[in-house]
Parts: structure tokens; C-alpha cells; sequence
């Protein structure tokens, strides 16, 4: 019998904001933002700032209304960048199975691990207090046996704690914890469960793979295998990615030209903060639309150079907007960037590692 994985989640801090205040003791226990700025959107809220409600890809007008005394500062990526790469050298002197997701949280797998520690629950330990100790700023961490365990656990004692779900725990645990708390069930999900009395893990584990693959679609068997613990996702140290999306669901079907003007400005602002915490870069834009009635509609340009800015971003999917078929009510928009530099970067690094194999760590 194959033994358990042991993972871990680990997960920064309100990391682009604890950065600013750790640079700027000035900005110490105020509420910040940073991004944002004039009809921008929030790319990171400091926890001062979450206790007035406010978020990332919060509209940065939303933010000032909740928060009016917020302090909004430019993010500094390649600061960020610098940090990120401290942070997983250190993640890679406990293993080589580390799969980033973005420049503040990563998966370790540490089933077998460089130190020979035995307790995953004592290398997330151990690997928080490097990271304070070595940046000056915190983490949380999650373990278990599998990746959304892990996921989950990483957000139950934020900030600068840690959660493991042990094995004979797992069961007890997903039964009894709120549906909104499932990763991967986003806010309009969550309320669609609650209309159908699905508030705790239980209850969505009574439901039958039948009746969700019904009410979900594909989602479905998702929601039946992770209620029961099953993820067997592994850790995946070269993930290459093909597309980076936002996409945002209506809770109330829009259809005013104002309203779709300034959700595709909010989707572009918020497609650029994520493509900056990843150093991606794309040629091609796809605007995704989801009608009233569920019929589904993609338009894609592409071009030589890879896009530049939300500027680029939101004048494109205007353009394909403007060539969408139907006038009807709208549900969802989506704005993804494909034909990535991720599979460039790949062939560098691969003709970069047969000559020059003692430069493998650059």
C-alpha cells in the first residue's frame, strides 16, 4: 500500500502589503492598499485594511468608500520578485518538489525530504521561522495529505500561524466546515449551495455524485471527491502554464453598457496584478461570455507582441466585445491571456542545462 503524502501549503502574509510596511515603518498598522489608486483596483490589503471589508480586486472607489482613511501605495514588483526568490531558496533546502503558484504562496511536498525530518508539521514550523528570521516577514502554512487539504488549512489560523488536518481528522473536519470555505467554491457557488441547503461539508456529502454532476455540471465530481478527502493533484516543480484567466460570475444578470464597460476594466487591471506576481507575459486575449441562459461565447485576438498593460488589455476586449453575436443578459465575463512566454522560458532553460549543467542553479 502506497505510504500518505505529506504536504504543505504555505502562504504569505498580506505579502505585497506587509512588504511596503516592513520597507516604510511609516506604513506600520495603518490600513493600506496596494494598487488601487484612480479607478484602479486593490491588488493586496493590509490586515489593517481587511477589517473594514476591504479586498483584492476591490474596485479602488469600493475601497475608499469602506475605508476612508486607507493609504494607497504603487506596488513594487521587482521587490516583491526579490523576496519571492530568498523565500523559495529556502522552501528548496528542505525539497525539490516545489510548486509555486504565485510569488507568495507555493506547494512543498515533503513526503521525502533533505533534512530527513520526519514531522511535516515540524518543517512548517521550522520553514516560517526561516522566512521570518531571513525577510522580516510572516507566513501560515497548511498540512496534510494531499493539495486542497493543505490549501484549506493554510487560511485557518491566518496570520503567521499554521493548521495541520491529520489524517484521522480529515473526514471530521471537511464535514464540518462551512461550504464557503471549500477551495474552489467561489462566492455566487456558495450562495447557489446555500438556496439548496448546502452550508457544511455534511451536507454536500449527502448529495450523490449523480444529483451534483446535475446541479454542477463538471464541477460536480470535484465537490463529490474533495468532501471526501480525494485530491491526488501532485506537486508539480515544472508546471508550465498555458493561459493565466479572471473571470468574474453575476449574482444579478447585467446587461447596461456601463456595467460591462466597467467590469472589463476592473478584469483587465486585475489580469495584469496577476500576470506581475507570475512575470508572465502573452499574445493572445480571449474575452469569455456567459449568457442568461447559459449559452457560452469565446473571441480571441492575437498578436506579434506580447501585451503590455490593463490598457492594452481592456482596449482589446472591447474590440471583442463589440463583435459579440447577441445582445442578451449576461452572467459571466472572463478576460484570459494565452501563447504565454512560459513555453519560451521552458526551451531556454532546457538548451541552457545540457552545455552549462554547473549553472543549473541560476
Amino acid at each position: 500500500m502506497q505510504s500518505q503524502r505529506k504536504i504543505i501549503h504555505v502562504d504569505m502574509d498580506a505579502f505585497y502589503a506587509s512588504v511596503e510596511q516592513l520597507d516604510n515603518p511609516g506604513l506600520r498598522g495603518k490600513p493600506i492598499a496596494v494598487g488601487g489608486g484612480h479607478r484602479g483596483v486593490v491588488a493586496a490589503a493590509s490586515y489593517e485594511a481587511r477589517k473594514f471589508g476591504v479586498r483584492s480586486a476591490m474596485p479602488s472607489k469600493t475601497a475608499k468608500e469602506k475605508c476612508p482613511h486607507l493609504i494607497f501605495v504603487r506596488p513594487r514588483f521587482q521587490r516583491y520578485k526579490e523576496i519571492s526568490s530568498k523565500i523559495r531558496n529556502i522552501f528548496h533546502d528542505y525539497t525539490d518538489l516545489v510548486e509555486p503558484l504565485s510569488l507568495d504562496e507555493a506547494y512543498l511536498d515533503v513526503t521525502e525530504n533533505k533534512k530527513g525530518i520526519e514531522s511535516a508539521n515540524d518543517i512548517a514550523k521550522e520553514i516560517r521561522k526561516r522566512i521570518f528570521e531571513e525577510t522580516g516577514l510572516t507566513a501560515s502554512a497548511g498540512i496534510s495529505v494531499n493539495k486542497f487539504l493543505a490549501k484549506v488549512a493554510s487560511d485557518i489560523n491566518k496570520p503567521n500561524g499554521q493548521k495541520t488536518i491529520h489524517p484521522t481528522k480529515i473526514n471530521e473536519f471537511l464535514e464540518n466546515l462551512p461550504i464557503e470555505k471549500f477551495y474552489g467554491v467561489g462566492k455566487v457557488t456558495a450562495n447557489r449551495m446555500h438556496t439548496l441547503h448546502i452550508f457544511k461539508g455534511a451536507d454536500l456529502k449527502a448529495k450523490s455524485l449523480d444529483e451534483l454532476e446535475k446541479l454542477f455540471g463538471k464541477s460536480g465530481r470535484y465537490y463529490y471527491n474533495v468532501v471526501r478527502g480525494i485530491h491526488n493533484g501532485e506537486v508539480k516543480p515544472n508546471r508550465i502554464q498555458k493561459s493565466v484567466a479572471v473571470e468574474r460570475t453575476f449574482w444579478d444578470d447585467i446587461n447596461e453598457d456601463e456595467q460591462i464597460d466597467e467590469k472589463l476594466k476592473s478584469l483587465s487591471l486585475e489580469l495584469e496584478e496577476r500576470l506581475g506576481r507570475r512575470e508572465i507575459q502573452g499574445k493572445t486575449l480571449t474575452l469569455k461570455i456567459k449568457y442568461k441562459d447559459f449559452s457560452l461565447y469565446t473571441r480571441s485576438k492575437t498578436q506579434e507582441l506580447y501585451f503590455e498593460n490593463s490598457e492594452k488589455f481592456y482596449k482589446t476586449a472591447k474590440q471583442l466585445w463589440e463583435l459579440r453575436p447577441f445582445d442578451k443578459a449576461i452572467r459571466l465575463l472572463g478576460l484570459s491571456l494565452s501563447n504565454l512566454n512560459t513555453e519560451e522560458k521552458k526551451q531556454v532553460s532546457v538548451q541552457l542545462k545540457i552545455p552549462f549543467e554547473e549553472f543549473d542553479n541560476d
